[in-house]
């Protein structure tokens, strides 16, 4: 089967994963995409970063697994926009069998939200490969951080402000852009670090948008 064909449904097994994302990404600080509008400047690059607290794919374990993605695209992602390009990058602590349940999950042909994300983006990949993704989410939601060596280096705080209580968060819901899909709480921030030399990405900048936001996503039949 080719890394186009979407499997017969009976192919697919009962899964289900949770866990946080972030992005660093060029637009101001709050990210116009998280509210289903155009970037701050007309288009937008930026890193995405996921990491399993709890999950399985069928029998396959994937609790403890990274997912990163680079992305760019030309005006509202969620609407009309052009020039959408991407790479991803799998955990390499993987096995074969986890591999491919990421492949399958995040790459939509699993169903569920991602699926719905990959058919409204139609980001037209540049490249995949397995890296030593090390990610890191501070559990008071203070820091977030995420690299490859060598390829990527990104990283937020979250935003704070004169008025904002000392450990309070900065925090929306029912957000109509989440780019991890309905329900989930999305924790505003500002990237610490923003570097990246990766399938022909390249940027180093620092002071932009940054989010936090938690995902859980289950295939169809997962009860």
């Amino acid at each position: 089967m080719s890394a186009t064909e979407t499997p017969a449904p009976a192919t697919i097994p009962k899964w289900h994963v949770e866990g946080d994302w972030f992005d660093t990404c060029r637009c101001d600080v709050p990210c116009p995409c998280t509210f289903a509008q155009s970037p701050t400047y007309g288009e937008c690059d930026g890193v995405l970063a996921w990491h399993v607290r709890e999950g399985h794919y069928g029998a396959v374990p994937l609790a403890g697994l990274n997912v990163l993605m680079l992305g760019s695209f030309v005006g509202n992602v969620w609407a009309e926009h052009s020039d959408s390009y991407a790479a991803l990058f799998f955990d390499e602590r993987a096995d074969e069998a986890q591999r491919e349940a990421l492949q399958m999950i995040f790459g939509g042909q699993a169903g569920s939200w991602p699926a719905e994300l990959v058919s409204m983006a139609a980001f037209e990949v540049r490249g995949i490969d397995t890296a030593p993704i090390e990610f890191e989410v501070a559990e008071d939601l203070g820091t977030w951080r995420v690299s490859i060596p060598g390829k990527v280096d990104a990283a937020g705080e979250a935003l704070t402000g004169p008025t904002t209580p000392e450990g309070a968060r900065v925090q929306s819901t029912n957000m109509p852009g989440s780019e991890t899909g309905p329900g989930q709480v999305v924790t505003w921030g500002r990237a610490t670090a923003n570097q990246v030399e990766a399938f022909g990405f390249e940027w180093s900048r620092a002071g932009q948008s940054s989010k936090h936001i938690t995902f859980d996503w289950s295939g169809p039949d997962e009860t």
